[in-house]
């Protein structure tokens, strides 16, 4: 009996030892899952059902002067889908199951996206083909509003829906070919969004969510790995509505005369901000792929430079005038060709006998052998000087990607016949916002202002960066300025073209030129570019409009830039209500 009892004690401390050995190895198992190996476990679990999303940033908008958008961001909608998780699924709506295959799924979505179930039946296909876990696929990228709202009620469980912002331009070709354009990824490739790009452009950031094991999405799982930043606001200086009447009136004027090209330049006489940068043929963001010449995406008016012609005979004028080697009423007499001691040889547009002009006479017959006359009183140096102070020869501060600074040879490289050519606006390149720039000196008493097309960059919390300030430049003394302008008053008043370009109420001071076009061979084909730049009101300046047409084969000549300079000038005095002038214009003599 004794041995009995004592066998089965031992047995039963036998399976308690046993016990606590099996309770002691699950006790060490579970500190190793729970504490020793707990953070490396969580995180495999957590990979094998988390998923990675990138979220998209807002890129900031272009605005006008009074905040009109020019440029700005709407929410689209990228549609993808998990294809190891395509599979059969059952649909439930109003109590009743329906089984919807995964052809039947491609043939929903492809009646909201206008494609065919073909297509998202092979995406499916070739995805598995090239990784069986695939679990990722682009269907569509960038879907409006109602396409989201349209796939999102289908209720497909293994397709995802995500935000990816897409650029409008709600003004169409409004300033078209200055805020330039996007590509379909989203990648500044022009105008203002290029040059802007550092203020305009957005930070994406991560978030992360979880999924359950057919890989439907689960609820409240989203978490936030690096928050997306918007991009700023770009403010411009230009004025919407001014511009859409520059460019009907531009568009117009160029059909009639068969321009090849053109653009028109306004601007702010004292603070030489740009109100209005009309270019044609111009471009509509929103459909970049209907302009096919790659050159009619861009601005002219910055990136093409031409030899101006006789509108830079004013800067001549001004030069001699600030120099002290001559007044309005100095006299020169201007023969047909004139053919100086170095050997050049210059002539006028047309034949005519020796002409008594003043310097103002020069420039209402836009004599090239009497601006000769006078430029030679200045040498080489000071003129080209003079030019470079001028602006002629680098950017404008405008910031405008691509920008043409034109050609300005230093005064040592040119040959003779560019010492005198360089006097009316031959030999050298000018675009036409230096053209302006030049004009716009002239009109504030020899005080060149920077040229401004950006006025700030605006944070999402109101924080302005604005763009450098604004300090003039004393280019010319404000006499010489202001001898020049009466000048270019009598041209205004006296020159062919008079009756054209006449602004009843306001005195005006303007300038003709035309000027040969390079043939792209080093020398010059059969057109012509011709402009007209001036500025109103010519007693108080305060803007300054400046045309250019290439080769317009219907009116080869600057009577066919006249009546954009008068329609266009006529609106912005009365736009922007400046004061018609009192006091009559002086009576400056052309002959002796």
């Amino acid at each position: 009996m004794a041995s009995t009892n004592m066998s089965s004690k031992r047995r039963v401390a036998a399976t308690v030892v046993v016990l606590v050995a099996i309770i002691g190895l699950f006790v060490v198992r579970l500190v190793d899952i729970q504490v020793v190996r707990a953070e490396s476990l969580s995180a495999d679990s957590l990979g094998n059902r988390s998923v990675d999303r990138t979220v998209y940033g807002s890129r900031g908008e272009i605005l006008d002067a009074n905040g009109v958008v020019l440029a700005g961001t709407v929410m689209r909608y990228d549609v993808a889908l998990s294809p190891k998780n395509a599979t059969t699924f059952t649909r439930t709506v109003a109590g009743v199951d329906t089984t919807v295959t995964v052809a039947d799924a491609a043939a929903e979505i492809g009646a909201v996206l206008g494609q065919p179930a073909e297509q998202t039946v092979a995406l499916i296909a070739d995805s598995l083909a090239d990784n069986p876990e695939s679990d990722y696929a682009v269907v569509a990228r960038k879907i409006d509003v109602d396409a989201f709202r349209a796939l999102d009620a289908l209720d497909i469980p293994w397709l995802y829906l995500y935000q990816n912002p897409g650029r409008v331009y709600p003004n169409g070709a409004v300033a078209g070919n200055l805020v330039g354009f996007v590509s379909a990824q989203g990648e500044a490739q022009a105008g203002l969004e290029a040059g802007q790009d550092s203020c305009l452009a957005s930070n994406n950031g991560t978030e992360t969510y979880e999924r359950g094991a057919d890989g439907v999405r689960l609820p409240e799982s989203t978490v936030t790995t690096e928050p997306a930043v918007d991009g700023k606001d770009v403010l411009t200086t230009i004025d919407s509505d001014l511009q859409f009447f520059v460019q009907q009136v531009l568009a117009e004027q160029a059909q009639k005369t068969g321009a090849a090209w053109g653009n028109v330049v306004v601007q702010e006489v004292k603070t030489g901000k740009l109100v209005a940068v009309a270019d044609y043929p111009t471009i509509d963001p929103n459909d970049v792929s209907a302009t096919t010449n790659p050159e009619d995406r861009g601005s002219r008016a910055f990136t093409a430079s031409y030899e101006p012609g006789s509108t830079f005979k004013a800067l001549t004028a001004a030069s001699v005038l600030d120099a002290g080697l001559a007044t309005p009423d100095s006299q020169v007499v201007a023969p047909y060709r004139y053919l100086p001691e170095n050997g050049a040889n210059i002539n006028d547009s047309s034949a005519h006998g020796d002409l008594r002009l003043t310097l103002t006479g020069v420039l209402i017959d836009s004599s090239n052998t009497g601006m000769s006359k006078f430029g030679e009183l200045l040498s080489d140096e000071q003129r080209y000087d003079y030019m470079t102070k001028f602006g002629v020869g680098t950017e404008t501060e405008s910031g405008f990607p691509g920008e043409d600074p034109g050609i300005l040879y230093p005064a040592a490289d040119w040959d003779n016949q560019t010492q005198y050519a360089t006097m009316f606006g031959q030999g050298l390149t000018t675009t036409a916002l230096q053209v302006s720039s030049i004009y716009q000196t002239i009109a504030n008493g020899g005080v060149r202002m920077p040229v401004q097309l950006v006025s700030g960059c605006r944070a999402a919390d109101g924080t302005l960066t604005e763009a450098p300030s604004a300090e003039g430049t004393q280019v010319v003394s404000a006499d010489a300025a202001k001898g020049t302008a009466e000048m270019l008053e009598m041209v205004y008043q006296q020159g062919w073209l008079a009756d054209a370009w006449n602004i009843p109420g306001y005195r005006v001071a303007a300038k003709t030129g035309t000027a040969q076009m390079p043939d792209g061979n080093g020398g010059y084909s059969k057109g012509y570019l011709v402009s007209v730049s001036g500025f109103a009101p010519a007693d108080d300046p305060q803007y300054v409009v400046s045309v250019s047409l290439a080769d317009p084969v219907n009116m080869n000549s600057s009577a066919a830039s006249a009546p954009i300079f008068q329609e266009v000038m006529s609106q912005v005095l009365k736009k922007y209500r400046a004061v018609p002038s009192g006091a009559a214009a002086p009576d400056l003599s052309g002959s002796w």
